[in-house]
């Protein structure tokens, strides 16, 4: 859930440049945890989707004529928006956007992108929408329209045998990605509790990837780390038991994908992800993630509570 500076790209991871395409993702240290590599966790494959045709005329006359939807992206953050092995772009929210895609018969492209970028790329009408994990809130609302897909919250780890406490970290190093809602919101939270209670500190240590923050983890060079809980659980999974939970899942939110405030595209797709999930595509999507936890049954425009 990303966010910065400016108050609409919170990310749930929290906020992810516009034109400005992202490398190849860093080579991690031997031992490490990776996003990247091969193995990804998909149980199978994904059902055939048909293009209904009741929806597809609603789409917008650009895109409609175009035939594309131009989704910024922003990579590594798995299981969500990863590359695998071949450099390609995959994961949960790639495969769903993909099935909407069918259902509206066009073809999604997705733009690489810093996070913090795609919010205003789309504002500027470079972007559709974009398909990167982002958490609606109240505050993102003002600039864009959200449709919601998925409710995630955050989630603690450490290494194995610690025993940090989300709840009393005063004074340890706890990794975040930046521009997270992490970042940005929960862990200074946490510290300014700390603080007024005559404690020191948590020395927040910041990240430009979610794959740095677990490698870190993973190191030694932080207590514990805090993220969206797919991304918890994925480096978990992913650690060979060098990485475990600290704590419960909390302050669940809606993931959604940004529009252009008002724009109509918002009913479309809400109404193509309704479909899914009445016809089962997306809880079969989510079972190949390993994400299913975090499913939705009701798919709304602007379903922020805070």
């Amino acid at each position: 859930m990303p966010v910065t500076g400016q108050s609409v790209i919170t990310r749930g991871r929290t906020a992810r440049s516009l034109g400005a395409l992202v490398g190849a993702s860093a080579l991690l240290l031997a031992g490490c945890v990776s996003n990247t590599e091969g193995g990804v966790p998909v149980a199978g494959e994904n059902p055939e989707v048909s293009k209904v045709d009741a929806i597809a005329a609603q789409l917008p006359e650009e895109i409609a004529s175009d035939g594309e939807l131009v989704v910024g992206v922003n990579v590594p953050y798995a299981p969500n928006e990863f590359k695998d092995s071949d450099g390609n772009i995959v994961g949960f929210d790639i495969d769903l956007m993909d099935a909407v895609g069918d259902v509206l018969g066009v073809t999604p492209v997705f733009m690489e992108a810093d996070f913090d970028r795609i919010i205003p790329a789309i504002q500027a009408g470079s972007y559709d929408t974009g398909a990167s994990s982002f958490t609606d809130t109240l505050e993102r609302e003002e600039s864009v329209d959200f449709v919601t897909y998925f409710s995630a919250g955050v989630q603690w780890a450490q290494a194995a045998g610690g025993s940090v406490d989300p709840n009393n970290a005063c004074g340890l190093r706890v990794g975040v990605q930046t521009n997270t809602i992490e970042d940005i919101e929960e862990v200074p939270a946490k510290s300014e509790a700390c603080v007024a209670a005559g404690q020191p500190p948590i020395d927040i240590v910041k990240f430009d990837s979610q794959d740095s923050v677990a490698n870190a983890l993973t190191l030694g060079r932080i207590d514990a780390m805090s993220a969206d809980s797919p991304v918890t659980g994925y480096a978990i999974r992913r650690s060979e038991g060098k990485i475990v939970a600290a704590g419960e899942i909390f302050d669940a939110q809606p993931y959604g994908w940004p529009v252009a405030k008002g724009s109509p595209l918002a009913e479309v797709l809400q109404q193509a992800l309704q479909h899914l999930i009445d016809d089962g595509t997306y809880q079969t999507i989510a079972e190949n993630w390993g994400v299913e936890q975090g499913v939705i049954t009701t798919s709304q425009i602007n379903g922020a509570t805070s």
